[in-house]
């Protein structure tokens, strides 16, 4: 008697039961120069303000506003301001030069920018143009405040956060670990590209495509990647395997392996060493998914087609290496776009179609939304989450996912 199929579970399901197993990894401490990408361990509280004084916004020059009753006023520049300089308090009855981001001298309440002023031929300068009160100041405080928290735990840095981190005086940052993931495919079709040329692959052989994206999303995520390559379908092999990769590393992230047939050794050999649990989980592409551990590492097994690989691994395997590193913001934000399309039968389960958006502000479907067509994910600019068995029409407002976000 065949035994009953597991039922499916629902992507949701499987994503809170995934992030469950996601403990946090140590910090440790890095350069700020070398942040990017990092998820940050402590609050970045600011010991200054920034800018520090009031400085000026523009070229041109420091008035009191009080001697400037009408536009055509000439005075004279009793001082000159660069950036960076000490100025001597603002004399009465004068102005001074001035340049963008130098200090604003103390009796001065606004700036006239150079190009409302005339220089004359005795060394005054003509006022154009009457300036309002606080004109082209940037206030002390205005960017950051003493005490304040500019960037909070959980931030993944990029080149602005980096910037400001620096802006405070932070040279060096507390951030977690980076995780270390093995990563290796399984299946005896697999070869790599450069060492079989195309006229020379025997039946049923294929390109091993899903190694390169995978091995790219790790990266992209702040992963080192300890790659062990292609392992035959052999179990003994498939065990030697785990064993190596659960050494030193936080999760093994395997591709093919995880269905049932005879040739997927993937499941007896983490249940040898180890526990696993295989999903069904009700979602297009990207049904089959494994999760375990393997001595003190991870195990995340991902389904062979290329595309259900690829959509799992955004939707799964993403959010769960990010709560690893402590991230506060584990999912895409999802936009409300029309659907210039028509879904006439949609499937039972969940559906992430490969969409992209066109010139009048829509969504186009790529034709062919087979697990297999890698193409796809290449043309599309993001993923379409519908709902199982929900029809669409063409003008229907859907849930968009920018791939910009998942891939980054």
């Amino acid at each position: 008697m065949n035994a009953p199929r597991p039922a499916l579970r629902s992507l949701d399901e499987a994503l809170a039961s995934l992030l469950a197993h996601a403990a946090l990894l140590p910090a440790e401490t890095v350069s700020t120069f070398d942040a990017d990408g990092r998820v940050l361990a402590e609050d970045l509280v600011s010991s200054l303000q920034v800018p520090p004084q009031d400085n000026s916004a523009m070229d041109g020059y420091a008035v009191r506003r009080g001697e400037i009753a009408d536009e055509g006023v000439p005075l004279p520049v009793s001082q000159r301001i660069p950036a960076g300089a000490a100025p001597q308090p603002l004399q009465p009855g004068t102005i001074a030069r001035i340049f963008t981001g130098a200090p604003v001298p103390a009796g001065a309440d606004a700036i006239v920018m150079q190009e409302d002023t005339e220089p004359l031929d005795d060394g005054r300068v003509r006022i154009q143009r009457v300036p309002s009160e606080g004109q082209w100041i940037r206030r002390s405080g205005e960017d950051i405040t003493r005490g304040s928290t500019v960037l909070a735990r959980g931030e993944r840095l990029g080149p602005a956060s980096q910037g400001l981190a620096a802006g405070i005086g932070r040279d060096r940052l507390q951030v977690a670990r980076r995780p270390r993931v093995a990563l290796f495919s399984t299946g005896d079709e697999l070869v790599m590209p450069g060492q079989v040329a195309p006229e020379a692959m025997k039946p049923g052989a294929i390109y091993n495509s899903n190694r390169f994206f995978l091995r790219s999303l790790l990266a992209r995520l702040g992963c080192e990647v300890q790659d062990l390559g292609i392992v035959p379908d052999v179990r003994e092999a498939t065990v030697q395997a785990l064993r190596d990769a659960a050494r030193g590393n936080d999760l093994i992230l395997t591709s093919g392996g995880v269905s049932v047939g005879e040739e997927d050794h993937i499941k007896p050999a983490v249940q040898q060493l180890g526990t696993l649990d295989l999903w069904q989980i009700a979602m297009k592409p990207g049904k089959p998914f494994a999760y375990g551990r393997v001595g003190d590492a991870h195990f995340i097994g991902l389904p062979g087609n290329p595309v259900s690989s690829f959509v799992t691994f955004v939707l799964l395997v993403r959010p769960f290496l990010l709560k690893l590193q402590g991230a506060s913001h584990l999912q895409p934000t999802a936009l409300q776009l029309p659907a210039h399309f028509d879904l006439k039968r949609p499937d039972k389960r969940r559906e992430f179609l490969r969409v992209r958006r066109n010139a009048q502000g829509g969504l186009d479907l790529f034709p062919n939304q087979s697990s297999g067509v890698l193409t796809s994910t290449v043309w599309a600019d993001g993923l379409v989450d519908n709902p199982g068995g929900q029809a669409i029409r063409h003008g229907d407002v859907v849930r968009f996912l920018p791939l910009a976000e998942l891939l980054s």
